[in-house]
């Protein structure tokens, strides 16, 4: 039995990661592989800290700046999917009006609660209502869930009313309904990117396993998963 890959991931390509590694072990058996999903940054927090992982996969800037760091092997890093910030409600509440970034900011101005994550997604919003003017008004109605709890569980249980997250992350969670994506104009679409972590002691193993997720043969487990192949 080979050694096993340990992969470290933000919780947007949790489910991906899963359906793309079942797909790899089907042509190779042997090889034992733990993909451990977890709040973004706690997971970049883990790598920087400089613990023996094999791979990473978490937004390409987070990459590029832990490969500038020595993290990650120089060169080793694979652009995986693009993906996009989606909008959610209740299962069962009235869908909002998102079809124009003026719609959309009238729809946050009108909501109870608006929820977001500690991800790029979160980060970006956070620019944004910044950007239109209304952070301040509605501060006290943001929820920002802790790193690795989906806003979707928070929009399900009632302590969101409007949330926004990766579609990946949405997607098959109970008690929700996905609205839409952020209009065009707005919308922000994220690159998940891997690379080849430095203290891996198995390089050429992972990056068969990274090329195959690159690869054409992936592209479908991809868009299954809400997301643009690359």
């Amino acid at each position: 039995m080979a050694s096993q890959i340990h992969i470290i991931s933000s919780m947007a390509t949790k489910q991906l990661l899963a359906d793309l590694v079942a797909q790899f072990q089907q042509s190779h058996p042997q090889q034992d592989i733990r993909v451990e999903a977890v709040g973004g940054v706690d997971a970049a927090k883990r790598v920087e800290a400089g613990e023996a992982l094999d791979a990473i996969v978490l937004a390409a800037d987070v990459i590029d700046r832990m490969t500038a760091a020595g993290r990650i092997v120089a060169g080793s890093r694979v652009d995986l999917v693009k993906s996009g910030v989606y909008v959610a409600v209740r299962a069962g509440a009235a869908h909002p009006d998102i079809g124009s970034e003026a719609a959309l900011k009238q729809a946050v101005l009108e909501a109870g609660t608006i929820g977001y994550s500690t991800g790029p997604s979160g980060v970006y919003l956070a620019k944004l209502f910044e950007r239109w003017g209304i952070a301040g008004q509605i501060k006290d109605r943001i929820v920002q869930a802790k790193p690795g709890v989906p806003v979707g569980s928070l929009i399900a249980k009632g302590e969101v009313e409007l949330g926004f997250q990766q579609l990946s992350e949405l997607m098959n969670l109970p008690g929700i309904d996905i609205v839409g994506p952020l209009p065009p104009e707005i919308q922000v679409l994220t690159t998940f990117s891997a690379g080849i972590a430095a203290a891996s002691s198995q390089a050429d193993e992972v990056r068969a396993l990274l090329a195959f997720m690159g690869s054409a043969d992936a592209a479908e487990i991809k868009r299954r998963n809400g997301m643009e192949p690359l």
